[in-house]
């Protein structure tokens, strides 16, 4: 992973303390790196193993372009004495790693809120981020660096200046959580959801619902965790944990946080909001769609447990952006695009098709909904993806093309529900991006609206810059 960050906060002796090792070379550090190629004088280099690469095989290239101190499971035989004495070994570097970003986040000590969940994590985060921003020094998980590598890096990139710090946990099996946690030691914890994603790996709902709440182990005692008060699995926790606990709901009389009264306008969400016994009106958010009311709803309480006032946190909130290829709205010749390729499972892809239904209905347009792979849903595939064909014809959306293999089984589902076969187009092929996007073009009439929506690994995105091509050289009648 080629990622760098300068820092000067560790001398070689405290990176030894910190790992327990009894090695001291007595050198400064001045810049943490993961890639042997970006080593250079006074650096600490942390070699880990990737899929394709194993950093430990990069030593020697690290110590001769300068690195004061490798992080290492294994010692080069082909070292010299004073270049051996630069070199840690330990049993895990990953865990390593670990453990020196926690001990950077320690000296910074901000205030710690991690999100994860099946659903929302990343626009929860990103919520989160810009109500805290309003008022305090703000640090965010970047892109999805939400793993075993992408935390610490994260944790390596916040500023000595950040007083509060947002950080998403990943995971596809079970434990990855519980090392995450034990790294950032968070005050605040938000579950947004427990859907299917990874159930492939984990078996059931009941076991990521598990996985999920390992994120209360880092946490103290005194720590508060933000539940979904409308996901049945969440809502028991309540009385069982031994932290503080607030539910976030859209429908459950007993939540804490309440939205109702929801308003969708073309580009932006209004509803009220029962907070605390109390009603906060008018709260404004710049997107559609019900999930961001959850999303936004969790940052609302979070702003809160931070000390902020309502002013502060509606001014946070009509501030968000979403990031990357994330329900991204836009025109494009004539059409409007909703570009939400960067994952999908089945609680994700429903709500986009609300988004384009409710789009086409306000806009009195055909909806083109084109539904790629949903991936990691292991023996439950052939049902999930069939429960979108489903709600593809309940919805009434008036153009589906598949995209995969997987997603055969969502025109499937649509076909068994009246759902005209004439009104479907299949492509089981990823690597042919271009012949879906002809058969869109085909399809297209201005002011369409045209949802994408896939797992990240089938390259969606493929299919739209495939497809503005056509747009850009033929346009659209």
């Amino acid at each position: 992973m080629s990622i760098k960050y300068k820092k000067e906060i560790f001398t070689a002796g405290e990176i030894a303390q910190i790992l327990g090792v009894d090695k001291n070379c007595g050198t400064g550090i001045s810049c943490i790196t993961t890639d042997s190629r970006e080593t250079e004088s006074g650096a600490l280099f942390v070699a880990l193993k990737g899929e394709r690469f194993d950093g430990n095989d990069y030593i020697p290239q690290a110590i001769a372009r300068g690195a004061s101190v490798v992080v290492a499971e294994r010692m080069p035989s082909e070292l010299t004495d004073d270049e051996q004495k630069r070199v840690y070994v330990v049993d895990n570097s990953v865990v390593a790693f670990g453990k020196i970003a926690k001990a950077y986040k320690s000296r910074i000590n901000p205030r710690t809120i991690a999100v994860t969940g099946s659903v929302g994590k990343t626009t929860t985060k990103e919520f989160i981020y810009a109500v805290s921003g309003a008022r305090f020094v703000t640090h965010k998980t970047e892109g999805n660096f939400n793993n075993e590598i992408g935390l610490p890096l994260s944790i390596f990139k916040m500023p000595e200046s950040a007083q509060v710090s947002v950080l998403e946990m990943g995971m596809s099996q079970a434990g990855e959580i519980h090392h995450l946690t034990t790294i950032a030691n968070p005050d605040i914890a938000v579950i947004t959801n427990i859907g299917n994603s990874h159930i492939e790996n984990l078996g059931s709902r009941e076991n990521i619902c598990k996985a999920k709440l390992e994120i209360i182990d880092g946490m103290p005692d005194d720590g508060w965790v933000i539940l979904n008060a409308d996901e049945p699995m969440l809502f028991a926790q309540k009385g069982k944990l031994k932290q503080n606990l607030l539910f976030v709901s859209l429908s459950n009389p007993q939540a804490d946080y309440r939205a109702l009264n929801i308003r969708e306008y073309e580009d932006s969400t209004e509803f009220d909001l029962v907070a605390k016994k109390r009603v906060v009106t008018n709260v404004r958010i710049p997107t559609i769609g019900r999930h961001n009311v959850y999303d936004a709803t969790y940052a609302f309480a979070v702003g809160e447990l931070l000390g902020m006032s309502d002013e502060e946190i509606k001014r946070g909130l009509i501030s968000f952006r979403n990031t990357g290829m994330r329900q991204n709205i836009y025109e494009y010749g004539g059409i409007t695009l909703i570009e939400d390729c960067y994952n999908a499972g089945p609680e994700s892809m429903k709500a986009a098709i609300d988004v384009l239904a409710k789009l086409a209905d306000k806009n009195n347009c055909q909806s083109i909904a084109v539904l790629g792979d949903m991936r990691e849903l292991g023996d439950y595939s052939k049902q999930l993806h069939m429960e979108i064909g489903t709600m593809v014809a309940s919805r009434h959306i008036s153009q589906l093309l598949t995209y995969g293999r997987e997603a055969e089984n969502i025109a499937l589902g649509a076909i068994n529900h009246a759902f005209k076969p004439d009104n479907i187009s299949i492509n089981t092929s990823v690597e042919n991006p271009a012949a879906s996007a002809h058969a869109i073009y085909k399809l297209l009439n201005r002011g369409d609206a045209v949802l994408f929506k896939a797992s990240r690994a089938v390259r969606l995105e493929r299919v739209i810059d495939e497809l503005k091509k056509l747009i850009d050289a033929k346009g659209i009648e």
